[in-house]
């Protein structure tokens, strides 16, 4: 480590054979928390690569608790978090969109860092109990559309640099990977980041993966499809800034997306769009995200139609009727 350190002090990037190793001797705890801090401020300071990322990644997939979703070619919807937004669950609410309109969605999510409410919060409070047992997970999946991964149950490699990312208190390269580990290696996904220069990381990531996929970001910030401002989105074959207005769209106010002030005010706001109580803002803002989250599984529909398959679902309660089914089976 001490001349991995020297390299990089010497602003020489790492290969991603070499930081595979790192992780790997990590998780043997060959390395003192003052080393691995280190490794992980300059990283920081200097900018992640697509292959450090890929080897950090290739790592903790080899260390996962691995779940088998290939017959379901299910979809993943996440965002990198970190935009300091606090907006309610977005992307969660989604996943049920999504699923209720009949596609499969395999989600990865934890514990709310950068917002008041992650997704295994608003879960949590809704009685779900999370699992990695196979079967359970495969039920979920195969009944109700939509299975949740809770990653601390699948990635128990993390454990071994939590103390570190703590006492650093600052984002480091993991929290990148979140949204690159989803243990069930889904067929497609939709990736909500904070700023361009993620957007490209990303986009150059999946590309290496070989997945189908979309890449949006809010033109202000925002980790998803906030239709505060105008929005770019990245896919394995093109690139497009749109405008609220384009797919039928008004412009929201920030203050109109935001997630409450506990995880009790978020899971309302979370009832609420799921049972057509929402604002419009509210309730525009996950149809747009679903809608691009099926385009990602069927891109040969027009995006006029994908938004009209997700908003049939969300107003139709399919979507909080997938819900429902959801807590039952997993509760």
């Amino acid at each position: 480590m001490k001349e991995i350190l020297k390299r990089m002090l010497n602003h020489e990037e790492l290969s991603s054979a070499e930081t595979k190793e790192i992780m790997l001797d990590i998780t043997k705890e060959k390395y003192p928390d003052a080393q691995i801090a280190a490794l992980l401020t300059i990283m920081q300071m200097r900018g992640v690569t697509v292959d450090e990322l890929l080897g950090f990644r290739e790592a903790l997939m080899g260390t996962r608790i691995p779940i088998d979703f290939t017959p379901y070619r299910p979809i993943d919807i996440v965002g990198t978090g970190g935009d300091g937004k606090n907006t309610f669950n977005i992307s969660t609410c989604s996943c049920f969109v999504v699923a209720g309109a009949g596609y499969k969605v395999a989600k990865h999510g934890n514990y709310g860092a950068s917002s008041v409410s992650g997704a295994s919060n608003v879960l949590e409070l809704h009685g779900v109990k999370f699992t990695n047992n196979q079967d359970k997970l495969r039920q979920s999946i195969e009944e109700c559309n939509m299975a949740y991964l809770h990653a601390q149950l699948f990635n128990p490699a993390m454990k071994f640099v939590g103390p570190t990312r703590r006492s650093l208190q600052v984002p480091t390269v993991f929290n990148l990977l979140g949204p690159l580990i989803n243990p069930s290696k889904p067929a497609y996904q939709l990736l909500g980041v904070a700023n361009l220069s993620q957007m490209r990381l990303y986009t150059n990531v999946l590309n290496r993966l070989g997945m189908e996929f979309a890449v949006v970001t809010s033109l202000d910030g925002y980790d998803e499809i906030s239709l505060t401002s105008g929005y770019k989105v990245m896919t394995n074959n093109n690139e497009q800034i749109y405008q609220a207005n384009d797919l039928g769209f008004r412009l929201s106010a920030r203050e109109e997306l935001f997630g409450g002030n506990t995880p009790q005010e978020a899971a309302k706001i979370f009832d609420d769009v799921l049972n057509n109580r929402a604002s419009e803002s509210q309730k525009q803002t996950v149809i747009v995200n679903s809608a691009f989250a099926i385009h990602v599984i069927e891109p040969k529909k027009e995006m006029e139609e994908c938004v009209a398959i997700a908003k049939e679902s969300l107003e139709s309660e399919r979507a909080l009727q997938t819900f429902k089914k959801f807590i039952t089976i997993n509760s």
